[in-house]
């Protein structure tokens, strides 16, 4: 999400007034130290005279502390105070500042859309109840999902031949206050249809309303004449089926009270598997678990369809069912209707319940059922494995009433080898019964989607994950012309992508490719929007391809000096037949590493641009940030890649290294080639939402942002078989190359994640402690055995990789852990495998070792945070740690680096296995080994970082000299002359260096 300034009147805030429920719910911290007894218990609620009270609370001051790095005010850490906190003010105004509207471009492209939204929900939304059944999670009141942001006001402009806009137009009509969902123009672009709700205590009220609005006049009113038609917008919720027709899933007016769970149950819950059959899943959250939820899923997931006229017309359309997908022809003479129904299932989501695909006219009258296929709760867990029978059933966009779907040949499990894999058919809606489908494609390898042009053209595409190979055939549907083969490529090599064909919409509402003629050449041409990746960064192009010769022409690309500029949509569209380039009109968007998103009308064949939007810069006070995109080297040789940000006016030479927020997630690669390749652009604009690392710049923080973290499997390899090397080797070359470059002060960076980010987080406080000064791991999961049958690209079972589940579960190096480590996690997650039970374990292991650590979970949160308080609070927490254990430097933690380097006295290096991962020990350098860790023994080794460690020292020595703080514990009349005698063996060591590389360029 990205921000822009608020101008705040107070620096008070001032916290929605909580439900009854809230207040038996706080947010639950626990912590743990090497000092102090562990605790763990639930704070109490404060008061709603405290809350409105309720002010920042600066950061944890210490004498090291103070200066660059932001406030050195007290820091108030009282562990038994409960409640939400605020981050310091620096931080949560650019969180506080509105959001930037939504845009969206009428179907002829005369008119833009300003949909209008507000800034973060208050936690009150989130703690509505809410029901979990068969993988979603229900507002029962509403009808609807559970937590749906909403728009609060729809502005229109006229677009103008110049690019220019027209005043707004407000759609009006609706009630004040109203949240605004499903916005969705008419096929003609003369009207819009939206849902309206409202915050009302009866039940009729919070329930979800159909209106229409007069894109002219914008003028609003109920599409339905009746106050008692509600919306069910459980899953689909309507569609236009012609200008002036939509067709809408209503709750059904005789469906009654919800079912009312039973005191007594009517017996035990009882699963088997008596038949032996093989069924492996992932670790799915909010499951069905009884009879009392497979009639509540029921009940609120089931719609009556209603055909409703703009007029107020109203028909039925079909019996009462639990529709998922609603789906008209492009003629608009059929509807394509997709359900769910009994047997419902225990063990898997609803994704996976019995499915039938039934069609029926557009008037309301039922043809036939195309399909009805039954629970697939065994589709193996290997990758490209996918359900038996027809799936993927379309609508062809190019054709009238035509559907095409697709096959599978191997059972739907892809360890099976056969040729071929999967076969698209194809059929007219019309055909007569008994009539076969057409054979239109035969694949070998899985099936991955059809762009549409016409009979002469269509793109199939298909791939395959453990190889990485994407293939796409140029096929022409009307003849029986040998497909050709067009790319033929690994999805990982984004050097080679020659970009997807541009797309222009129909006048029936589909999109299908774009066909393109030149003035002096014969031909057939197509458009190609590709990423343009680089060993520079990406520099987004539009290609002139020639269908028939592979020619290509680059017709535009992207500013690479200054400028990150991509081509959005096209916009010249409305003229029938092949489109000429020199008539060529694109949407693009325009960014800067300073300069936020604007967009632009580009016209040929001067490709003029005018710009359509003039959006204020979102977070000014960090206008003048620095970004880097830099490259650097891990051990293997794999080249890497990461974003460098530095805060605004930080000077190198005068501030001196910065701590340093390390914030990542790893990746996985079949080759170091392709790891190595340079992803995103340095001139891209840093957006910052409202949990972002990037917050830190606020703060004088160092943010290396993204930095890849490649866990490789070449050939028959698998990748996590040396997970924990490879995420170490990666660390230590990301740590080496801020150092070397002065922004980081070695022992003052601090490695941070979300979700496979915080795994990655505690495994590198586990396996390289010596690199992190504290670590940050947000809603993680930390012991795989809890996710036996596979997690992100593993598809292995625990039984099948037991050696490697166990090793790369930082739970099971839990007594490694000694650098403080902070865990945040939602109290609702949802996501597979990262159950909230993983954190609580996690810190309870930790406790059990005494590690320094500190649990907090967020009472109605998700596996994303998004209530202000809980994200407040998340900020002021990291920020407390970020503070406490990255920007201080106490004299516990230094003496204890004193008390190891004194142990090794004498002793050569050595390497310490842990884990699998090499930890280099303290080097013996007398008091060299006063404040910093050594990186690997190549880079100590080197003269560069020699004379960087050397620099560092004397500008430390040089302020204790000057009566500041002193991390070594001596005795207070003996300080000054000690550091003199540091500072004269610094001296000394520096001329015999420079010496050596005959000058001091590298001071």
């Amino acid at each position: 999400m990205r921000l822009h300034k608020l101008s705040l009147t107070s620096p008070t805030l001032l916290l929605p007034h909580f439900p009854p429920s809230l207040h038996f719910k706080r947010c639950r911290i626990s912590s743990s130290t090497t000092r102090n007894h562990s605790h763990n218990r639930f704070l109490q609620p404060m008061s709603t005279s405290r809350l409105q009270k309720l002010v920042p609370v600066a950061a944890i001051a210490t004498e090291d502390a103070a200066g660059p790095n932001g406030s050195s005010a007290a820091h108030e850490d009282d562990e038994s105070n409960g409640g939400y906190r605020l981050p310091p003010p620096e931080i949560k105004d650019i969180v506080d500042a509105p959001p930037l509207p939504s845009l969206s471009f009428s179907p002829n492209r005369d008119k833009i859309l300003f949909l209008k939204r507000r800034s973060l929900p208050p936690l009150s939304e989130l703690a509505k109840p809410e029901d979990k059944l068969a993988g979603i999670r229900i507002d029962g009141k509403s009808n609807t999902r559970s937590r749906m942001s909403f728009y609060t006001g729809i502005g229109i402009h006229d677009l103008k031949d110049d690019g220019t806009l027209g005043p707004e137009k407000v759609i009006h009509g609706f009630p004040d206050g109203s949240k605004i969902n499903f916005v969705s123009w008419s096929t003609d672009g003369k009207h819009l249809a939206f849902s309206i709700r409202q915050d009302q205590d009866d039940d009729s009220g919070s329930k979800l309303r159909v209106w229409v609005a007069d894109v002219e006049t914008g003028k609003a009113k109920p599409l339905f004449h009746a106050p008692d038609v509600f919306l069910n917008a459980v899953f689909d919720n309507y569609v236009w089926v012609n200008d002036s027709t939509l067709l809408v899933c209503t709750i059904p007016l005789s469906r009654g009270s919800p079912p009312k769970k039973p005191l007594v149950p009517s017996g035990p819950k009882i699963q088997s598997n008596e038949r032996k059959s093989v069924v492996q899943s992932r670790t799915y959250q909010d499951l069905l678990k009884d009879e009392y939820d497979e009639d509540l899923f029921e009940y609120y997931a089931t719609s009556q369809l209603v055909l409703v006229s703009l007029d107020g017309s109203v028909k039925l359309f079909g019996e009462p069912a639990i529709y998922t997908s609603l789906d008209p022809s492009p003629d608009q003479k059929y509807v394509l209707l997709s359900s769910i129904h009994r047997p419902f299932s225990f063990n898997v989501p609803c994704g996976r319940f019995p499915t039938k695909d039934d069609l029926w006219s557009a008037d309301g009258k039922f043809i036939r059922t195309l399909c009805d296929l039954p629970l697939a709760e065994d589709i193996p867990i290997t990758f490209n494995s996918v359900r038996k029978g027809m799936r993927s059933l379309n609508w062809r966009e190019d054709k009238p009433s035509d559907l095409y779907w697709v096959e599978t040949q191997d059972g739907g499990d892809a360890k099976v080898e056969v040729s071929p894999r999967d076969i698209v058919y194809t059929q007219a809606a019309d055909a007569p019964e008994g009539e076969e489908p057409k054979i239109f494609f035969k694949l070998d390898l899985r099936y991955g989607g059809i762009s549409w042009c016409d009979d002469s053209l269509a793109l199939v595409y298909e791939s395959w994950y453990k190889t990485r190979r994407v293939r796409t055939w140029l096929v022409a549907p009307g003849s029986h012309e040998t497909p050709r083969l067009l790319f033929d490529r690994s999805s990982e090599d984004v050097y080679s992508d020659p970009g997807s064909p541009m797309l222009r919409r129909t006048p029936d509402g589909t999109y299908i490719i774009a066909k393109f003629k030149k003035e002096d050449k014969e031909g057939t041409y197509l458009l190609l929007n590709g990423s343009g990746a680089t060993p520079e960064g990406n520099i987004p192009f539009l290609d002139l391809f020639d269908i028939d010769t592979g020619d290509k022409e680059r017709i535009w690309q992207s500013d690479k000096e200054k400028y990150y500029e991509s081509v959005v949509a096209l916009m010249s569209d409305q003229t029938a037949g092949d489109l000429n380039v020199n008539e060529l009109k694109v949407l693009t968007s325009k960014e800067s590493k300073t300069e936020n998103t604007q967009y632009y009308i580009q016209q040929w064949p001067d490709r003029k641009a005018f710009q359509i939007t003039s959006f204020p810069h979102p977070y000014p006070q960090l206008a003048s940030l620095h970004k880097e995109m830099v490259r650097y080297e891990r051990r293997d040789g794999v080249q890497l890649t990461a974003n460098l940000y530095l805060p605004p006016g930080y000077d190198p030479s005068r501030d001196g290294p910065l701590p340093c927020l390390v914030w990542a997630y790893p990746g996985e690669f079949k080759n170091k080639e392709a790891a190595g390749q340079v992803r995103g652009s340095p001139n891209e604009f840093p957006g910052i939402g409202s949990t972002s690392p990037l917050l830190w710049l606020a703060r004088r923080f160092a943010i290396l942002s993204g930095p890849t973290i490649p866990i490789i499997g070449e050939g028959k390899e698998e990748a996590n078989d040396s997970y924990v090397e490879q995420l170490v080797w990666s660390a230590e070359a990301a740590v080496q190359e801020v150092i070397r470059r002065g922004v980081a002060h070695p022992d003052k960076i601090a490695i941070g994640g979300h979700s496979y980010g915080a795994f990655m987080t505690a495994n590198l406080l586990a396996h390289a402690p010596h690199l992190f000064s504290c670590g940050i791991a947000r809603s993680g999961a930390y012991n795989r055995t809890l996710t036996p049958f596979g997690f992100q690209s593993e598809d292995r079972t625990l039984w099948e990789a037991t050696d490697t589940y166990i090793k790369m579960s930082p739970f099971m190096s839990a007594n490694k852990i000694k650098k403080p480590i902070l865990l945040i996690h939602g109290e609702e997650d949802n996501n597979s495998g990262t159950l909230t039970m993983q954190s609580d374990r996690f810190f309870n292991a930790l406790k059990g070792h005494g590690a320094l650590s500190r649990l907090v979970i967020l009472p109605f949160e998700s596996h994303g945070y998004s209530s202000r308080e809980s994200i407040m609070h998340v900020l002021w927490e990291t920020d407390r740690w970020l503070q406490k254990f990255c920007v201080s430097n106490s004299s516990e933690d230094i003496a204890s680096k004193i008390d190891e380097s004194k142990e090794t006295k004498g002793s050569e290096d050595k390497a310490v296995a842990s884990g699998g991962a090499a930890v280099a020990e303290l080097e013996d350098n007398g008091v060299d080994g006063l404040h910093f860790h050594t990186r690997s023994s190549l880079w100590r080794t080197s003269v560069p970082y020699q004379l960087l460690r050397i620099r560092n020292r004397l500008m430390l020595c040089n302020v204790y000299m000057k009566g500041g703080y002193c991390p070594v514990p001596i005795v207070l009349k003996r300080k000054q002359t000690c550091m003199r005698l540091i500072y004269n063996y610094f001296c000394n060591k520096l001329t015999i260096l420079q010496h050596e590389i005959g000058g001091s360029k590298f001071i």
